[in-house]
This record gives structure tokens, C-alpha cells and sequence, in this order.
């Protein structure tokens, strides 16, 4: 079966994911400038996830420019990371509430953690179906890969002592993946050059 429908449906979940984590923003109380402060951890932990979430939108996109067809495994691979990408309000909300304290931070790094092995299974899933020879050409070692679930680990322990500083690892993640993943974009290049040679 064709891969449009899957990305079609998953653009559709993302977009509902970000509408509800910024409809959890809060309205300052006052109407000054000096208000927004009371803001400032709402504002973070949304933009933290907003990034998460434009992260797994963008790289989802990328990997299935190089998949055309799916199966079903790869449907439920797909859902599985949905499931835990659709958390991410309702993570980011708890943590943002509880001003970063210990057990929030705990679950937000885990469901961080969560969503990187969902979307590495989604990955061994395609790797299975026509065109999943290029993607896994494409990813090459995939050290950013490999990197962000100790990151997230190191995280979550990292609660347990410092909540705050927990989320430095987590950061780090966004950051790291906050580029596009070039490797793709390259493969899918030099794929049409190849192509328009012949």
C-alpha cells in the first residue's frame, strides 16, 4: 500500500498535538509586561516540545521520501510512535505545572525516551519493506541516534537528584537533532542524479 495515507494521517495527529500543547499555555494574570514572567516555564517546556514534536514531523517526512510502499507492521510501527508523541501535552502540561519537579521530569524524559525507541522500531519496520534497503543505506551509522536514548537515560537519572538539570540532556537532544537530517536529503540527491543519469 502506498505510503500517503500513513503520512498523511501522522501530519494530522502532529498538528493536533502542537494545537493542544500551546491551547495549555497559560494567559498571564496582570497586564503588564512584567506579568510574562509567571509565563516563562509554560513558554520553555512548550518550546521544548514544540521542537520535539517539529523534530519527528520533519525527519518522518524525510525517511518516507525514500519508502513508497508500507505494510502492516509498518502501520502499527507508525501508530506506536503516535501513541507516544500524543503524550507530549499531556507530559509537557504536568511538567510544566509542577515547575519541573522530580516525578514530571521522570515521565517526560521517559516518554522522550519512549518516542526514540518507537520511532527506531518504525525504522527496523521499514527497513523490511521495498525501499528500506535506501533508508538504511541513507541512516549509515546513525550515531545521533544511538546518542539521544543514553542522553535521555542520563536524564531521567539525573531527576531523581536535580529535576531542573534533568533537562539538560534533554536540550542537548533537541539540539543535536534540530538540523534536518541531511543524510536523507543527501541520499534522495544523489538517488535523482543517479536516476536522471540512465
Amino acid at each position: 500500500m502506498s505510503s500517503s495515507r500513513l503520512e498523511a494521517f501522522s501530519d494530522g495527529v502532529l498538528a493536533v498535538i502542537i494545537t493542544i500543547m500551546v491551547l495549555e499555555l497559560k494567559v498571564p494574570d496582570g497586564h503588564e509586561w512584567s506579568d510574562l514572567h509567571s509565563t516563562g516555564i509554560s513558554f520553555l517546556t512548550y518550546l521544548l516540545s514544540f521542537v520535539y514534536v517539529g523534530i519527528y514531523w520533519n525527519n518522518h517526512h524525510h525517511m518516507f521520501q525514500l519508502v513508497e510502499r508500507t505494510d502492516g507492521l509498518v502501520l502499527w510501527a507508525n501508530l506506536h510512535l503516535l501513541f507516544w508523541l500524543s503524550l507530549f501535552p499531556f507530559t509537557t502540561a504536568w511538567l510544566d505545572e509542577s515547575r519541573v519537579a522530580e516525578a514530571p521530569a521522570v515521565l517526560y524524559g521517559a516518554d522522550l525516551l519512549a518516542a526514540a525507541v518507537a520511532y527506531f522500531l518504525l525504522q527496523l519496520a521499514i527497513f523490511r519493506v521495498p525501499g528500506g534497503d535506501q533508508l538504511r543505506q541513507a541512516l549509515g551509522m546513525d550515531w545521533k541516534g544511538k546518542l539521544s536514548p543514553v542522553l535521555y537515560l542520563i536524564g531521567i537519572g539525573l531527576a531523581f537528584v536535580s529535576p531542573r538539570t534533568a533537562m539538560v540532556p534533554m536540550v542537548i537532544v533537541a539540539l543535536v537533532w534540530l538540523v534536518p537530517d541531511r543524510r536523507l536529503e543527501r541520499y534522495v540527491a544523489g538517488r535523482r542524479v543517479d536516476q536522471g543519469a540512465d
